[in-house]
C-alpha cells in the first residue's frame, strides 16, 4: 500500500524503514529535510494515491493537534489519518469528528517498541471503525512483531491510546520493581555479583522479561550504573492511567507507587522527609542531620 508518515524520529523513521522492507511505498514528511523525502505536508499529500492513508508520528499535545487540523484541510472524503504517537485518549473523539466533518476517516493506534521495533516489530493497539481499520490494515500487518500477537483491534476510537496509557502505567510498576530489587541487591553484602543475579533470571524464572534483558545490557555496559544519573521524567502516561484509576476507583497500588517514586527522583532533597526527621526529633529526641550549607543544593 502507499502511505504517508509525518513525524521521523527515533519510531517514526525506523517504522519507514520497517514499511519499506514489507514492499510499501512511504512518503515521510519531516521538519528536518535531511531525512524528509518531501519539502511539505502539502507535497507528501499530493503523492498519495486515492484513497489517502497518513500516519502521524509527532509528539503527543500541540505538534499532533497542529497536524491533525493541517491534514483536515489537505484530505477529501474517503482518507484516512492515523495518529500512532502517545496522544491522550480524551483527544480522539475530537480529532474523529474535525476530521469526519470532511468524510476523513481516524483511526488512534497505540505503538509501543521502542528503537528496537525495526526488526523485532511494533505491538500495535488499534481503536476506530472496522472499515477505516481495514484500510491500514497491510501496514498494521508488516509492522506488527511476527506471529500472532502483537496487534489488537481494541474497539471504537479512543480505545488504541486508552489500551497503550495502561500499558505504558503497567511499563512503570514493572520498571520500578526491577530497580528497587537492584538497589536492595546493591546494598548488601551478602551477593558479591549483581549483575549476574540479574542475568541469571533471564531464564527458568517467572519474572523473566524483555525489560530485564535491557537491565541486564545496561548492567553489563556499567555495573555499578554509575554513569547514569537516579532522574527519570514520565512521558505523562502514567499520570493519565493514575487519574483514569481514580475515575473508576480502581486501586492502582504498584502504578501509582511507581509514578510518585519518578517525581521522588528529581529532588535535590526532600522536603517532606525533611518534616518527618522534624516530627520523629521532636517526639522521641531521635537524632536529625544537618542540612547543607547555605547556597549548597547538594543535600546529604
Amino acid at each position: 500500500m502507499h502511505i504517508g508518515l509525518v513525524g521521523l524520529g527515533k519510531m517514526g523513521n525506523n517504522m519507514r524503514e520497517r514499511l519499506r522492507r514489507g514492499g510499501h511505498t512511504v512518503v515521510g514528511f519531516s521538519r528536518t529535510p535531511e531525512i524528509s523525502d518531501v519539502g511539505s505536508l502539502q507535497e507528501m499529500v499530493e503523492q498519495l494515491p486515492d484513497p489517502k492513508v497518513v500516519w502521524v508520528m509527532v509528539p503527543a499535545g500541540d505538534p499532533t493537534q497542529e497536524t491533525i487540523k493541517a491534514l483536515a484541510e489537505l484530505l477529501g472524503e474517503g482518507d484516512l489519518v492515523i495518529d500512532g504517537g502517545n496522544s491522550r485518549w480524551l483527544h480522539d473523539d475530537a480529532h474523529a469528528q474535525l476530521l469526519g466533518q470532511r468524510g476523513i476517516g481516524f483511526v488512534d493506534c497505540g505503538v509501543s517498541g521502542g528503537v528496537w521495533g525495526l526488526e523485532n516489530g511494533y505491538a500495535l493497539m488499534a481503536g476506530g471503525e472496522a472499515d477505516d481499520i481495514a484500510k491500514v490494515q497491510p501496514a498494521f500487518d508488516t509492522l506488527k512483531p511476527a506471529g500472532d500477537h502483537g496487534y489488537v483491534h481494541a474497539g471504537p476510537v479512543g480505545a488504541g491510546h486508552y489500551a497503550k496509557m495502561v500499558h505504558n502505567g503497567i511499563e512503570y510498576a514493572i520498571m520500578q520493581a526491577y530497580g528497587e530489587g537492584y538497589e536492595l541487591l546493591a546494598k548488601t553484602e551478602v551477593v558479591e555479583n549483581v549483575a549476574e543475579v540479574f542475568a541469571s533470571w533471564r531464564a527458568g524464572t517467572v519474572i523473566r522479561s524483555w525489560l530485564l534483558d535491557l537491565l541486564v545490557k545496561a548492567l553489563e555496559e556499567d555495573e555499578d550504573l554509575k554513569e547514569i544519573a537516579g532522574w527519570a521524567e514520565d512521558s505523562g502516561e502514567g499520570r493519565w492511567t493514575v487519574e483514569a484509576a481514580i475515575d473508576h476507583a480502581v486501586p492502582l497500588y504498584s502504578i501509582a507507587g511507581s509514578l510518585f517514586a519518578r517525581f521522588a527522583s528529581r529532588q535535590d532533597e526532600s522536603y517532606a522527609m525533611k518534616a518527618v526527621a522534624a516530627m520523629r526529633n521532636q517526639f522521641g529526641g531521635h537524632a536529625v542531620k544537618a542540612g547543607p550549607p547555605p547556597g549548597d543544593a547538594s543535600g546529604t
